[in-house]
């Protein structure tokens, strides 16, 4: 048995990533943070089966829970890059314990109608939408890059887990003593994730620049993941693998209390089954990773988690749709846990935290469209209908993109290095001055215009990934192959900043771009900061 677990933590093991302390620490927050938002879910969700009929509105709980992330991911990403990380997270922690506090009374004196419930979900769903950037940013701080994706593949078995303890819990408090219970719980536990954060021995990285601005940070934020040709296809695949996934997790009360004619027992054993699939198939990332690419992972994933999905509603008794349930969970963290992976990999650590945070607006905007949508549809028809539908979809939608896969564009070496320009100024600028217009002038052979114009279509996406607001190519009209480019920054901060920024990636489309030039002297570079001038 020794042997055994010496080998599962060791370099290869799927719980290799619990080697560092960092990591560890973070990890079994992560599980008991995802425990108290099942049990929020789970509670949620069947109180509203007791205060409603309406399939629309308990589908809308699902909605409910996930629109705060669609709304508020970004903002959230931009404070998770320019604010100390774990104090950021001490307030989410604080913000669900208060909430928490809140929905139990509201239970306890009698007072709780759906609506209310819909928007303390909500609130709820605020909270989330806070912490979930922070922790998604600082995993790849904890681990080398080798253990990402067993690091990863653990967060998504965290998230099984809870998954699972989280509905038992929930169900055996509901089933005992009442729903005012769990929030109760979850208010003693997310107390109690906050301490275990307060003691984090977290290096916040202090810079010699000023902050970003807010706006600025999440402009740039959004720029760096639209300049990515690998990100675009990641979001895409991600909302749409949530948009079909959602319906069944959204309709599972129904499915469990009508078309199983069950209680709160019934609906805590399909979604733990469906947890339990999940925690299987991340146990065995690592070696999964090894036979199939990413994209093939994902496609894999659709399909199996569409026929799954449609096998538990025709499935004619809960013992039946439970193993069917597994299947789903275990198609679901496939397909899941590659997407994500692929995004972590492809977003430097600078503006990770934002980058992931419009990853997850895009799949909770999925899953909040999805929730509605399905849930019309069940209200319209019945959730079997509303199953079918979604599974005949996301077969369709799968043919549709089946070029986009996610590794149709390599991973960037995003290895921070020294660049080789650096800024001499004569004179004192002030920080916040700007905008700044660089310059940088090429004279290139008339035999290969065409393929320095290539390079610099390339260019243009490296500039504007590093935060610059404009990119422009200029050819002299009177001599061949005489060209400046230039890009604008929003200050001189901002633009001393891409410095920090510089990666090997960018390092290698400097010399590319530079092996056109014919001078002996490296490019000339020229800096100019907006003047102020007097009415």
């Amino acid at each position: 048995m020794k042997t055994y677990l010496l080998r599962l933590i060791g370099q290869d093991g799927w719980l290799s990533p619990l080697r560092f302390d960092g990591f560890r620490a973070l990890w079994f927050t992560w599980l008991i943070a995802n425990i108290c938002m099942w049990m929020n879910d789970v509670a949620a969700a069947w109180t509203m089966t007791s205060l409603t009929t309406s399939t629309t509105l308990i589908a809308l709980v699902q909605t409910a829970s996930s629109l705060p992330v669609l709304l508020l991911g970004l903002p959230s990403g931009a404070m998770a890059d320019i604010v100390n990380r774990k104090h950021y997270f001490v307030f989410t922690q604080i913000w669900l314990a208060i909430n928490a506090t809140v929905l139990m009374l509201f239970l306890a004196i009698g007072t709780l109608g759906p609506y209310t419930l819909l928007l303390l979900t909500f609130t709820n769903g605020i909270g989330l939408a806070m912490r979930w950037p922070i922790f998604a940013a600082v995993v790849p701080e904890l681990v080398p890059k080798d253990s990402l994706q067993p690091a990863l593949a653990l967060n998504a078995i965290a998230m099984n887990t809870s998954r699972i303890i989280g509905p038992l819990v929930a169900g055996f408090i509901i089933a005992i003593a009442g729903s005012q219970y769990v929030f109760g719980l979850n208010m003693v536990l997310s107390l109690i994730t906050t301490a275990i954060v307060l003691r984090w021995q977290y290096q916040n990285y202090v810079p010699t620049l000023p902050g970003e601005r807010f706006i600025g940070a999440m402009r740039v934020g959004v720029q760096h993941v639209w300049q990515s040709n690998r990100m675009r296809i990641i979001i895409i695949r991600a909302f749409l693998f949530f948009l079909q996934s959602t319906g069944l997790i959204a309709l599972l009360p129904v499915i469990a209390k009508d078309h199983f004619e069950g209680g709160a027992g019934t609906f805590t054993l399909l979604l733990s089954c469906l947890g339990i699939g999940a925690i299987i198939a991340g146990t065995q990332i690592p070696r999964i990773r090894k036979r199939f690419k990413s994209s093939n992972l994902v496609n894999y994933g659709v399909i199996i988690l569409c026929i799954a999905c449609a096998g538990v509603v025709l499935a004619p008794n809960i013992w039946i749709a439970s193993p069917l349930m597994m299947v789903c969970g275990m198609a679901w963290l496939a397909a899941a846990n590659s997407l994500t992976t692929a995004a972590q990999l492809t977003l430097p650590g600078w503006v990770r935290a934002r980058g992931m945070s419009i990853y997850q607006m895009s799949l909770m905007a999925g899953s909040a469209l999805g929730a509605a949508v399905w849930g019309k549809i069940a209200s319209e028809l019945d959730v079997t209908s509303s199953i079918l539908i979604s599974s005949v979809f996301g077969l369709m939608t799968l043919f549709l993109i089946r070029n986009y896969r996610i590794d149709k564009h390599a991973v960037d070496d995003m290895t921070p290095v020294c660049p080789l320009e650096r800024p001499y100024a004569t004179k004192d600028i002030d920080l916040q001055a700007g905008p700044v217009v660089i310059s940088i002038e090429y004279h290139v052979h008339k035999d290969r215009l065409e393929e320095f114009r290539e390079v610099m279509a390339r260019a243009r996406k490296s500039r504007l990934r590093q935060g610059a607001l404009s990119w422009s190519l200029f050819e002299d009209a009177e001599h061949i192959g005489n060209f400046i480019e230039n890009f604008v920054f929003e200050t001189w901060a901002d633009y001393l900043r891409r410095f920090d920024r510089f990666t090997v990636q960018d390092l290698a489309m400097q010399e590319e771009r530079q092996k056109y030039h014919m001078d002996s002297q490296p490019p000339q570079i020229t800096r100019k900061i907006a003047s102020r001038l007097k009415d």
